[in-house]
């Protein structure tokens, strides 16, 4: 029986996970169950009124669609093993993490087999949208699963995309984060030209953004990070960005394509973990661009 007003759930309460789930708990008209590794972390949602659980089994068992924010392939899904176990047929899972798109088919396959449904829907945007509640959030779900989801996926974001079957929002956010990562490479090796050239780094955005060089990265990772020089942890840093390209240039080989552009940015966000500021704001790569290390 499906619930009315369902009780929610919602694993992974980190950089991300913390806005997101704020905003379901705030616009929800029934519990949010929540669970993290991180006391502090679950404290502050219980604080918002969320309902605190004990274990990933404790909100399998209380909720019937449970939203997971986890760093990756591998954390969705041991999670969702662990939901498979003790949770009820008829459970939704909802990944709003990052992962390979094989990694989600194969989660949709464990699911199933415990008669449980799953939807793939990353999300992209900052941290701070994230808090706002307007994130682009890209989904990968049956046509009888999204029409059940896409309002809550609005509680926390402004655009909500059915991209097709489990796996096709993977598809869609490593193409997004692979176009952004190859964009943040781009605009720091011009910034640095630029200046070296005598043209100070904040009139550079100013002018290129009133051209056709303008974008998301240039506007946020541009102005807010770089011309600033500021790159603080906490944020999204190479090892995700790595992470990420790899998901990416793995899709690409499967497809027959060799991702040259997204080979060459892997080679740039190596540099940063290598010389130990891989912790950093991604854009922090303009560190080492400056100084001839990247």
């Amino acid at each position: 029986m499906t619930d009315i007003i369902p009780i929610l759930g919602f694993i992974g309460l980190g950089v991300m996970g913390s806005g997101m789930c704020a905003n379901a708990v705030r616009k929800h008209g029934a519990k949010v169950h929540v669970f993290d590794l991180n006391a502090e972390a679950l404290a502050a949602q219980v604080a918002g009124g969320a309902v605190a659980a004990a274990s990933v089994a404790e909100v399998a068992q209380a909720a019937s669609i449970i939203f997971l924010s986890l760093p990756g392939g591998r954390q969705v899904d041991a999670v969702a093993q662990e939901i498979a176990a003790a949770g009820r047929p008829g459970t939704v899972v909802v990944a709003l993490s990052t992962t390979g798109v094989a990694d989600a088919r194969a989660v949709a396959a464990k699911l199933a087999g415990a008669g449980m449904h799953f939807a793939d829907a990353p999300v992209a945007r900052t941290r701070q949208a994230a808090i706002d509640g307007t994130l682009s959030i890209m989904v990968g779900a049956s046509t009888e699963l999204f029409p059940r989801i896409e309002p809550l996926l609005r509680y926390m974001g402004s655009d909500v995309t059915h991209c097709g079957e489990v796996g096709c929002g993977q598809v869609v956010k490593l193409v997004n984060n692979c176009l952004l990562f190859e964009n943040v490479a781009s605009i720091a090796e011009m910034m640095v030209v630029a200046e070296r050239a005598g043209v100070a780094p904040a009139r550079l955005v100013e002018a290129v953004g009133l051209g056709s060089g303008n974008s998301f990265a240039l506007q946020n990772h541009g102005l807010k990070a770089m011309v600033p020089r500021a790159f603080p942890e906490k944020a999204f840093p190479s090892d995700y960005v790595l992470k990420d390209l790899g998901y990416a240039i793995e899709l690409a080989g499967e497809m027959g394509v060799e991702p040259r552009m997204a080979n060459r940015a892997a080679q740039y966000y190596k540099a940063p973990v290598a010389e130990g500021i891989g912790a950093k704001h991604l854009p922090a790569i303009i560190e080492l661009i400056d100084k001839g290390q990247a």
